[in-house]
């Protein structure tokens, strides 16, 4: 019982950098190329799969005995599908604007590998609560690097940053790239090969 918390601490850490899903996993890259033009619509996507993967996680975690193994995915892909329903209905009533501009993501987040993957190696092995710290944890990694990508690809592309003109046109010119694919595709490859390097150099000793 006494290393209960440390067991639930990291299997939440871990999301926030050893297995966080853009940079270290490659899980989850459509939205984060496609939506994060701006901070706004990043963190909203990030919020949206984080309630998915926690409901589905605490579902399927819960149920997880009474699912045959021969029917597991069709079943996770069931609950899956119930709560991204939820989240969509729910930005669409009370965020239009942002509900309008994820346009078809939110709904493809039932096909998001990161939700599948977690339910498939993890909740469906483990309680509840690990479950829980797990989806969080994976979660919040999610967002916080949706947000990440955001920030940088609204602050070149547009000077702003929540909309708000952070660096003015008189002394900078925004890079229109970075708000196309192509400029995407610059910001997530720098992320991820900076996000190795680091923790290359955790790993060696280099970097505490």
């Amino acid at each position: 019982m006494a290393d209960a918390p440390i067991s639930l601490w990291h299997e939440f850490k871990k999301g926030l950098w050893q297995d966080i899903p853009p940079f270290r996993l490659v899980l989850g890259t459509c939205p984060t190329l496609a939506v994060t033009n701006s901070v706004e619509n990043g963190i909203a996507m990030g919020l949206a799969t984080l309630f998915v993967l926690l409901c589905s996680n605490v579902i399927i975690s819960a149920v997880r005995k009474q699912i045959a193994g021969q029917v597991r995915i069709a079943a996770y892909v069931v609950i899956i599908a119930l709560v991204v329903t939820v989240a969509d209905m729910f930005l669409a009533a009370m965020f239009p604007p942002i509900s309008k501009a994820l346009g078809p993501y939110v709904p493809l987040i039932v096909v998001n590998c990161i939700i599948l993957g977690r339910a498939e190696a993890f909740a469906q092995k483990n309680p509840v609560l690990p479950s829980v710290f797990d989806a969080l944890g994976i979660g919040i990694g999610f967002v916080m690097s949706l947000a990440t990508m955001g920030v940088i690809r609204e602050l070149l592309g547009f000077g702003s940053i929540f909309n708000f003109k952070i660096l003015s046109e008189a002394i900078f010119e925004p890079w229109i790239v970075m708000i196309l694919p192509a400029g995407a595709f610059m910001v997530f490859g720098g992320l991820v090969a900076l996000v190795n390097f680091i923790s290359h150099r955790r790993s060696s000793g280099i970097i505490s």
